[in-house]
């Protein structure tokens, strides 16, 4: 292939050539007087693309191990320039972060695939579905980004806008864990410990997607505990998906972790969540699982599946326990952690499954009475031993659905804590429906009425220890401190109540400003525009080409290291596809383009002003 037909084209690499010779020097700061110098030579090599000067949305579906990885990837594209938004209108190019544990989050990801295409969209997919079935229909002509690769977002989208389609794909190690990011909740941090896990359940695409169990350094995790209790969050959640396997791989265990982050966090001010668990690989930690869930910085929450009451059901879902052992543990953990809240998860329909299966898993539920149960029928994914199976007909796995869910709405879990003072942890989250008044003084608060006439509330949302969620009158001072508050009434899945008192106000290490902030990952900066040194107003982009000049952060790998060039057609006719290796981290030419398309930028505002 010709030269002009590089990764690189010909017209950035004369554009950066020209910058370079011009005598214009890349560093943080770039001189005012140099930008009226340089202005007919920019003008005169400006390629038709500026990195980093697109509108992004991002869209995720999924776990909070997805959310995270979108956190990242939304941390490194605004770090680099580009614009997020939150309206699909908006948006030059679309990043689509998928799921593909059931068929419906699926089926609604690829709903948006199609839709970027149909207007014509750039389109990058990542997540679980491409990593697990690249092959899948209605992908073949959108960039792929693998679950490791998700440090590589800046390049995938960079690629995609200029006609390229490339697959990044291939395994490697973690994304590092203080890479830029922007929290979707600024007061919860998203903690992986590891991606895949030691199972092999004969229903789940999770394990093809995700691999074998991969655990993060357990000083890497308490390292990024510190960096972000100085950040100022106010929660930290730990995410995996078997909790209980962590170490495993390299030689530790769950409960060394917990200690040691527990040891780090502050006296005040932080609680910590541990994530889902699956029963096997807790039974070993059961004590000091207890023992932490009983500490006063961690909420006493533990999701732990069970998917079926059945041990032949279990047997042909190759769960590796008994219904005994998740008894084991549900009954170690009740007994052991005062107020405990267990969560879990039920499949309805599984093939095979007969009416006295079904009846034991009515009977456990029944026993357990648990406040949070995620009840689902089971859709065969492709590719998976369970797609294979004779499948129930659609009528009887629909009925069992019914009857768990009839089971479970009869269940009063919270009616206890009406009447009763407890603690209550806030964050950001604000709750708004519309519902039926209970009397008359209830409906008054809405602007007059009487029982029965609908009202419509904004409420702020918290925790108890046992992270049961409490609503309160909507309260803007509130995110991030903890509340003594009065529990006034109960709902089927929260309860509400009065703020009496202030118990202990919020984490300010830090203040967190707004939902735009960047953290670097090093608990030291967050991504500002002042205004100085750029005219009348500092753009994004020139913000990026100053940090570049400052940390290697925004668009290096921590190597250093660039991306092996691989040839790909750059055309607006058509486009080719990169299959990449996958063992480079992005950086290339990055930081020299960022600094001209700064010149740039600033140029176009200034004209625009003029």
């Amino acid at each position: 292939m010709g030269h002009e037909n590089d990764i690189e084209d010909l017209e950035v690499e004369e554009y950066v050539q020209n910058i370079a010779s011009s005598g214009v020097k890349i560093q943080s700061r770039i001189a005012s007087s140099k930008i009226a110098e340089e202005k007919s030579s920019i003008e005169k090599k400006s390629p038709s693309y500026l990195p980093g000067s697109q509108r992004v949305w991002l869209k995720t579906y999924g776990c909070s191990h997805n959310v995270s990885d979108s956190e990242y990837m939304e941390g490194l594209l605004k770090a680099y320039g580009y614009e997020m938004v939150t309206e699909q209108k908006d948006a030059d190019v679309w990043v689509l972060n998928s799921c593909t544990v059931k068929d419906p989050s699926q089926a609604a990801f690829m709903h948006l695939v199609t839709k970027a295409k149909s207007q014509g969209l750039p389109v990058v997919v990542a997540g679980c579905v491409p990593q697990a079935d690249r092959t899948l229909s209605g992908l073949e002509d959108v960039s792929m980004l693998g679950i490791s690769q998700i440090d590589r977002v800046v390049e995938a989208v960079e690629q995609t806008v200029q006609g390229n389609t490339v697959r990044m794909l291939a395994k490697k190690e973690l994304p590092r864990l203080d890479l830029p990011k922007v929290r979707k909740n600024p007061l919860v941090e998203i903690i992986p410990l590891s991606t895949g896990c030691l199972g092999n359940c004969t229903y789940c695409k999770t394990r093809q997607a995700r691999g074998k169990l991969g655990s993060y350094a357990l000083e890497a995790i308490v390292d990024r505990v510190r960096e972000v209790c100085e950040e100022g969050v106010s929660e930290i959640w730990l995410s995996s998906e078997d909790t209980g396997a962590y170490g495993r791989d390299i030689g530790t265990d769950i409960g060394k972790l917990l200690r040691a982050i527990i040891e780090v966090l502050p006296a005040e001010g932080v609680m910590l969540r541990v994530g889902m668990t699956n029963p096997p690989f807790i039974l070993e930690h059961l004590p000091v699982i207890s023992e932490v869930l009983r500490h006063p910085k961690v909420f006493s929450f533990l999701h732990i599946p069970v998917q079926a009451g059945s041990d032949r059901v279990l047997t042909a879902m190759n769960r590796e326990y008994t219904v005994a052992e998740f008894r084991t543990v549900a009954d170690y953990l009740l007994a052991n952690v005062p107020g405990v809240t267990i969560a879990t998860d039920i499949i309805c329909g599984f093939p095979n499954e007969t009416e006295a299966d079904f009846d034991e898993t009515l009977a456990l539920m029944a026993h357990y009475q648990l406040p949070v149960v995620n009840i689902s029928q089971f859709y065969p994914r492709p590719g998976t031993p369970a797609a294979k199976m004779r499948r129930l007909p659609t009528d009887i796995v629909k009925d069992r659905s019914r009857r768990l869910t009839r089971l479970f709405e009869g269940f009063d879990p919270h009616g206890s804590l009406v009447g009763q003072k407890v603690a209550v942890w806030f964050d950001v989250e604000v709750s708004e429906f519309t519902r039926l008044a209970e009397d008359t003084d209830e409906a008054s608060t809405s602007g007059g009425g009487v029982a029965g006439d609908k009202i419509a509330k904004k409420q702020s949302v918290g925790h108890t220890k046992a992270y049961t969620k409490v609503l309160v009158p909507l309260d803007e001072s509130l995110p991030g401190s903890c509340q003594l508050v009065h529990i006034i009434r109960s709902q089927r899945f929260h309860v509400e109540g009065v703020v009496l008192q202030q118990l202990s106000p919020r984490n300010v290490n830090k203040s967190i400003r707004n939902d735009r902030d960047v953290s670097d990952g090093g608990g030291s900066r967050k991504q500002s525009l002042p205004v100085a040194k750029y005219g009348k107003e500092k753009t994004e982009a020139a913000a990026a080409a100053e940090c570049c000049g400052s940390s290697s952060t925004c668009c290096m790998s921590s190597n250093g290291a660039s991306v092996a060039g691989t040839s790909t057609t750059n055309s607006s006719d058509s486009s080719s596809t990169r299959e990449d290796s996958g063992n480079g981290s992005y950086v290339g030419w990055s930081c020299a383009v960022v600094a001209a398309a700064a010149i740039v930028v600033v140029i176009l505002s200034r004209r625009r002003l003029q």
